[in-house]
């Protein structure tokens, strides 16, 4: 394995206590359910990579995006934007080269008004004219959809595929505003 190859893949540490204590669970890749693993998360450890964790089994519910850096406290990780208070399941972000594209849809179903983005948009509003987003093609790249406008608020990971309604990934009266390309090996 090269160095690249290395830099490319990602770890992330869950410990059951706070500072990094107690029992822990290394992770490597995508895990659909980690309480096998262990029966609470109260700090991680991000040692390469980018990391989507979720608040339910098998990639559903609320998520935060977790970039390399040491999170000694959940309470802490609540302070910056995490809005659950224990992780379930957790997905690996591979590193993307090249173009980023992606459609976005008023309505689900990819139905109403629809807008091919190839950069962030803090404001689907102000640069669209949309007043929602319920739909969306992922054609390539990874990406971040934000309930509100500036990157605030609940937020999504979508990869490339086809996502018919939010609301059949556990994100029932979701609606986004914001959305930005995942572009760092983190």
């Amino acid at each position: 394995m090269t160095t690249t190859d290395r830099n490319m893949m990602g770890k992330i540490t869950f410990y059951e206590e706070k500072n990094f204590q107690g029992r822990s669970y290394e992770c490597m890749s995508d895990c659909s359910d980690m309480s096998s693993h262990m029966s609470r998360c109260q700090s991680c450890r991000v040692e390469s990579g980018c990391f989507m964790l979720y608040e339910k089994n098998n990639y559903m519910g609320q998520q935060f995006f977790m970039r390399g850096g040491e999170y000694n406290d959940m309470h802490r990780m609540q302070s910056m934007g995490m809005m659950f208070d224990n992780i379930r399941s957790c997905r690996m972000i591979p590193f993307h080269r090249g173009q980023f594209r992606m459609k976005i849809y008023e309505r689900e179903n990819f139905g109403g008004q629809s807008n091919e983005m190839m950069d962030d948009c803090d404001n689907i509003q102000d640069r669209y004219r949309m007043s929602d987003c319920q739909s969306c093609h992922v054609m390539d790249g990874h990406w971040l959809m934000y309930e509100q406008p500036q990157y605030r608020g609940r937020m999504m990971y979508m990869r490339p595929g086809e996502y018919r309604s939010f609301r059949d990934m556990g994100m029932s009266g979701q609606r986004f505003m914001s959305m930005r390309r995942i572009t760092d090996m983190c």
